[in-house]
């Protein structure tokens, strides 16, 4: 269990402010809702819409260019009537195979606003994984550009209901059946909004697969109204500025490297930043740290959403990044892992911000996180954050910690985190999908029911709650395992780890062992300028890895239990990631597994 501050240094207990928001919050979920409706055409209607801008399109060293939300819905438009022309009806599935871009802002509103289900698909799968989403969902259009035509041509003839590739740039127009460009000139520039239900699918997008195999979730239009409690307090009351008394958001800008194929960058970033009318950055590129830090001092972005993985590299790379870069954060929000305590600092004491942890799923995102609120007390909103909490209960959502049997678990015990499919009014909670495509028993096996007669949809992920209702991440529930009877959670030895300044990143699992059942073992990525320093040691011989480990044993021996510090630590160039940034420690563990079936001890270390 991560381990609390200590009492001195809690900040005080949370306000009757939230309790009385928690309240007294109501959700307001009309029968008829389009998320294009609201993130686009509303905003197309408005008499500043050729100058508001939507999409901020970031080219390095240079200004880049905008596309303000006239042209985005007039684009939009046009797009909805070809797919139209090429058979799609209401809840047909269209492949969305884009990176950051504008015409894949175009396809979401082009798609929902015509009552269609956007189908998004990572730049980074493969022709494997295209095939499967592919096949399963029966998309009947996929749009695609230059990095991601040739992977569907290559599955094309095993996908039957793939009826037409849409191709946007100039190799992808080529080669695929249409071309963008081509196709909208030829269409009208109206388009009239389809009459979706708030209960009708409007995103199926499948699960990265760390626990099994990839299940596709769909989510519903009202989605987005669910996640809106949590994107307003998390991104410090975006959207609710007093500052911003002409409600135009001048002065505010987002981005997140998070990929717009998935609900971090779709349902996190692009949609509720649309919802505000604010604008986002789209930058098609690698992440790096410089290249963010760049970024963000050149678009003068406010609010941001970063992986952990995306932070820790940016405070190895700059330790103290206001010495070289002028940056106007206001809030910055991070999810998908626990970021611990020393990034969290570093936010404070260096970018100058109160970093807002949150916690969701594909299936049920945005439901636990915090509200830092960065000095605007006067609002009288907000909660302190804690070092390593996921945060509390965001309004609207009824969050509790299940044992085994379905049980509450007390004040601070481990269980699974669940949220009601009802809040404490009674009303229903907008923010959940509705089903896994085609797999109606995975469905019913996310759900459970108490004595009371409450449904709770279990996310799988462990946690446990201090008297003030914070909750501390522990892990997935296949994460978590014992070693000698002790009970041990990856993420608290991984945080401590990535203190050590030789320490990039890091990942814990269990090594089966014939006497302890396990012995833990954490696989590390060195730092990169740590790797420069010592380039002729590592390379010289074994003694200097060794004289590591032992160092990086003793750094966790003394911060935490004795039976926590990893007894076996390999290094390796890079961890196993999903391609929303989550380090696959199941890959690691599973590798450890087949290496004792194996009968072979593998080695202590692994050079570099």
């Amino acid at each position: 269990m991560p381990k609390r501050p200590a009492a001195d240094t809690l900040p005080p207990p949370p306000a009757d402010h939230y309790a009385q928001m928690v309240r007294e919050f109501r959700w307001q979920v009309p029968e008829r809702f389009n998320i294009a409706e609201v993130c686009a055409r509303r905003w197309a209607q408005s008499p500043d819409a050729a100058q508001r801008i939507a999409i901020q399109v970031h080219s390095a060293g240079a200004d880049g260019f905008f596309h303000s939300y006239a042209e985005l819905q007039l684009a939009a438009n046009r797009l909805s009537n070809a797919l139209a022309d090429l058979g799609v009806l209401r809840g047909d599935r269209v492949a969305i195979v884009l990176p950051q871009r504008f015409e894949t802002a175009v396809a979401y509103i082009a798609i929902l606003q015509m009552g269609a289900v956007a189908l998004p698909l990572s730049m980074l799968f493969g022709p494997e994984a295209l095939e499967h989403r592919l096949t399963d969902s029966a998309a009947k259009v996929a749009i695609a550009d230059d990095g991601a035509i040739g992977n569907l041509l290559a599955v094309r003839a095993q996908c039957p209901q793939l009826g037409t590739l849409i191709g946007v740039d100039t190799a992808a127009s080529a080669r695929a059946d249409m071309a963008w460009h081509a196709l909208l000139a030829q269409q009208p520039d109206g388009f009239d909004l389809a009459a979706t239900r708030a209960d009708d699918g409007a995103v199926l997008i499948y699960t990265s697969g760390t626990t099994g195999p990839p299940k596709g979730a769909l989510i519903p239009h009202r989605a987005l109204i669910g996640n809106l409690s949590g994107f307003v307090c998390s991104q410090n009351w975006l959207g609710f500025d007093p500052a911003d008394s002409a409600g135009d958001g001048a002065g505010t800008t987002f981005w997140s490297p998070a990929d717009w194929a998935w609900t971090g960058g779709l349902m996190d970033a692009l949609l509720p930043t649309l919802y505000f009318g604010r604008p986002i950055v789209a930058f098609n590129g690698r992440f790096d740290p410089a290249g963010a830090f760049e970024l963000m001092q050149q678009h003068q972005v406010t609010h941001t959403f970063l992986f952990p993985t995306a932070l820790k590299a940016m405070m190895k790379a700059f330790p103290h990044p206001r010495e070289r870069f002028n940056l106007k954060l206001q809030a910055i929000m991070s999810a998908g892992e626990s970021v611990g305590d020393a990034v969290f600092h570093w936010c404070q004491a260096e970018l100058g911000v109160t970093l807002n942890e949150m916690f969701g799923q594909t299936e049920i995102n945005y439901i636990v996180g915090n509200c830092a609120m960065n000095g605007q007390a006067n609002l009288n909103v907000g909660w302190p954050a804690r070092p390593g909490s996921m945060g509390r209960a965001y309004p609207g959502h009824r969050i509790a910690l299940l044992d085994e049997d379905g049980h509450e678990c007390a004040v601070g015990e481990i269980g699974d985190v669940a949220i009601c499919t009802h809040d404490r009014h009674g009303a229903l909670d907008p923010i959940f999908f509705l089903g896994y495509w085609n797999n109606e028993a995975g469905t019913a096996a996310k759900y459970t029911t108490d004595a009371d007669g409450l449904r709770w949809c279990r996310t799988g992920d462990l946690a446990s709650r201090d008297a003030d209702g914070y909750f501390w991440y522990q892990g997935r529930a296949d994460d978590v395992f014992k070693v000698a009877g002790y009970r041990i959670g990856p993420s608290e030895i991984e945080n401590c780890l990535v203190k050590h300044p030789a320490v990039a990143n890091a990942a814990v699992v269990p090594k089966p062992d014939r006497e302890r059942g396990a012995l833990v073992k954490a696989y590390i990525v060195l730092a990169a300028d740590f790797v420069a320093n010592n380039a002729a040691k590592t390379g010289a011989s074994g003694q200097f890895e060794q004289d590591l480990i032992t160092q990086l044993q003793q750094h966790v021996k003394t911060r935490l239990a004795p039976y926590e510090y990893p007894k076996e630590i390999e290094f390796i160039d890079q961890l196993p990631m999903t391609t929303t940034g989550k380090v696959q420690r199941r890959v690691l563990r599973l590798q450890e597994e087949q290496r004792a079936r194996n009968k072979t001890k593998g080695p202590v270390s692994a050079g570099r």
